[in-house]
């Protein structure tokens, strides 16, 4: 029961032509490569010590030329961000173009993505510790790249996948607030869980209410891009020049927008263009290209001074840094990158993340930064996700409707024995800091949904998984000092976006909310127990005792319901690939054949017979 409360391609075969161009110093392997064709060509010239010499010479005049242009381009590469930038007629400085590097270069084995390990949440006995405290979480990070995987042929390590970022990827039919009302709606369901039995799934779910794109106000937007050489390939940095011309598409002229990019040294490439001027905004995307190492520290100094520069008051101030989390030269101290960040929040400059590629990719870095930020973390694999994020959600990734969103929630032990919140490892909160404003919590964009999952267990149901206490009762009264009604106390703390003091909301969850069957529940609690049971068989989660991929696919295949967008659909599917992916998994591989002594794979017969045998054996077929 629920109760409501795209880049050019340059041809390098005149290195010149290449270099006047501002495309930067091929590698060792392009530089062999040029010197390999010209004395190729020189070679079929003609031979004896004449055509040597000759050959010497032009080899000579080759080298020397090489060098010369390694000189010249060199001072070109330096001299890139101290030049003069060109002035567009509104004032906004472009002109900053960055080499490409080979596209092998972006080939990084996959072992070097840094995804962090996530300690499960335990089981919590509610007579020991009735109270469970987290931040909200609005991040969807950790589905796309799971996807990413996928779709790869790759499963996750065990333990890296973040619940509640899958649970929070898809929207569910939460109410909007009610008018005059909190920011957003409070929505409690509670029935059967389907991963063990004799237990239950209380669902909580948070929705924002909605704001049109025409309502959101002015703009100043600083994209901070990662245009390093990790960057080079087509999923990285072209897929994102597409993305931010979706979102550059959604401005108007009260916007502002400056560009930063970062790669060696940090330059800036427009400074407080026009939201409407269309044209300077698609050239100066389409002009970046990427090259050189990262210096990641520098590039968010100088957004945020951008930031400062054009600030509006009232408006969205929102610094939003696009790359692969590679951040290798520069501010690398995490610790001093989180404090800028976090002064520059409490100026009203929010920072949002958005990640690309895999490889290199630093996933938990990407998380902390717009966690720290006061703003969300996207993986942006597709173009359709791009759309996704940056069209059909840009109200919610940029417009802050409540922040600092806390979750407490209080288990009657006279009615739950056992609890475990699913998922928010990395968000919980010790329970004197859900009353203490200067802890910092998780924001609600404008029409983002929230969703967090408890399982538990009634006193009655029996198979605890810890020993009953000896004291249950009121020392004086001699009575049981809880409710027979209430299963759990739910309260919520907010701040609006203007303020800085708190306000409480609270509901109680009632007994009689429940359903005795999991079928009888709504099919978003049953879709999002299929998200919630996906993410914890990818982390190899030991507390799904009556829980596999097959009653995973029956159970998100009955809970489809409206997907007008068909990321349900989709998730089926990733549902699908996983599960043959890990049946694969336990064939066992037998390190020899028994007893047949033969090679594998086998010869081919006729490739072992002599040329004799193959002769006979073709004549006799043929007579």
């Amino acid at each position: 029961m629920k109760t409501k409360y795209s880049p050019k391609t340059v041809s390098v075969s005149d290195p010149t032509l290449y270099l006047q161009r501002g495309n930067g110093i091929p590698s060792a392997t392009n530089m062999a490569a040029l010197l390999l064709v010209a004395v190729s060509l020189t070679a079929c010239g003609g031979k004896g010590a004449e055509v040597e010499h000759r050959q010497a010479e032009q080899r000579h005049q080759v080298a020397s030329q090489r060098q010369a242009e390694m000189r010249d381009a060199a001072k070109v590469e330096m001299a890139r961000v101290a030049a003069p930038m060109q002035m567009s007629s509104n004032g906004a400085v472009m002109g900053m173009s960055i080499a490409p590097m080979p596209r092998d270069y972006a080939a990084i084995p996959l072992a070097q993505n840094k995804f962090e390990q996530q300690v499960q949440n335990g089981i919590m006995v509610a007579g020991e510790i009735p109270v469970s405290t987290f931040s909200i979480d609005v991040d969807t990070g950790s589905y796309a790249t799971l996807r990413r995987m996928l779709r790869e042929g790759l499963l996750p390590e065990k333990g890296t996948v973040r619940v509640e970022e899958m649970l929070n990827y898809f929207t569910y039919d939460y109410p909007l607030p009610a008018k005059n009302s909190a920011p957003f709606s409070v929505t409690t369901e509670l029935a059967p869980s389907p991963y063990n039995d004799d237990m239950m799934l209380l669902r909580i779910g948070l929705k924002g209410y909605d704001l049109p794109k025409s309502q959101l106000g002015a703009s100043n937007l600083v994209f901070l891009l990662d245009v390093s050489g990790s960057m080079a390939s087509v999923d990285k940095l072209p897929l994102l020049q597409t993305a931010l011309k979706l979102l550059t598409a959604q401005l108007s002229a009260q916007d502002k927008v400056s560009i930063v990019v970062y790669a060696g040294a940090a330059g800036v490439v427009l400074d407080g263009a026009s939201g409407n001027d269309t044209h300077t905004l698609t050239y100066a995307l389409e002009q970046l290209s990427a090259g050189g190492s990262t210096n990641g520290g520098q590039g968010i100094t100088q957004a945020y001074q951008l930031a400062k520069k054009h600030f509006i008051p009232n408006g969205i101030n929102r610094v939003i840094l696009a790359t692969d989390g590679d951040f290798n030269v520069g501010v690398t101290d995490f610790d001093d990158l989180i404090a800028l960040i976090e002064k520059e929040k409490d100026h009203g400059i929010g920072l949002t993340t958005l990640g690309f590629g895999l490889g290199n990719y630093n996933d938990q870095l990407m998380e902390q930064l717009a966690d720290k930020g006061n703003g969300n973390y996207a993986y942006i694999d597709t173009l359709n996700e791009a759309r996704k994020v940056l069209v059909d959600e840009l109200s919610s990734s940029l417009f802050t409707i409540a922040k600092d969103v806390k979750v407490q929630v209080e288990f009657n032990p006279a009615l739950v024995s056992e609890y475990r919140l699913i998922g928010y490892e990395n968000r919980a909160l010790a329970r004197e800091d859900f009353n203490n404003d200067k802890v910092d919590a998780g924001e609600i964009g404008a029409g983002h949904t929230v969703t967090a999952l408890y399982e538990l267990r009634y006193v009655e149901a029996g198979n605890r998984m810890n020993d009953k206490l000896r004291y249950g009762v009121d020392a004086q009264t001699g009575q049981e000092k809880y409710s027979r009604e209430e299963i759990a106390f739910l309260k919520l703390r907010y701040k609006l976006p203007d303020q800085t003091q708190s306000q409480l909301l609270s509901y109680p969850i009632r007994l009689d909310q429940g359903v005795k069957h999991l079928d009888q529940a709504s099919d978003d609690f049953r879709f999002a127990a299929a998200v919630a049971g996906f993410g914890q068989l990818l982390n190899g989660s030991h507390y799904l005792h009556q829980f596999d991929y097959t009653q995973l696919s029956l159970l998100a295949r009955s809970a489809l319901g409206n997907d007008p967008y068909g990321y349900r659909h989709e998730f089926l599917q990733l549902i699908q690939t996983a599960s043959a992916m890990v049946q694969s998994g336990r064939i066992p591989i037998k390190k020899a054949f028994n007893g047949s002594g033969k090679p594998f794979p086998p010869e081919d017969k006729l490739h072992s017979e002599s040329v004799s045998d193959r002769s006979n054996t073709s004549h006799e077929r043929l007579q």
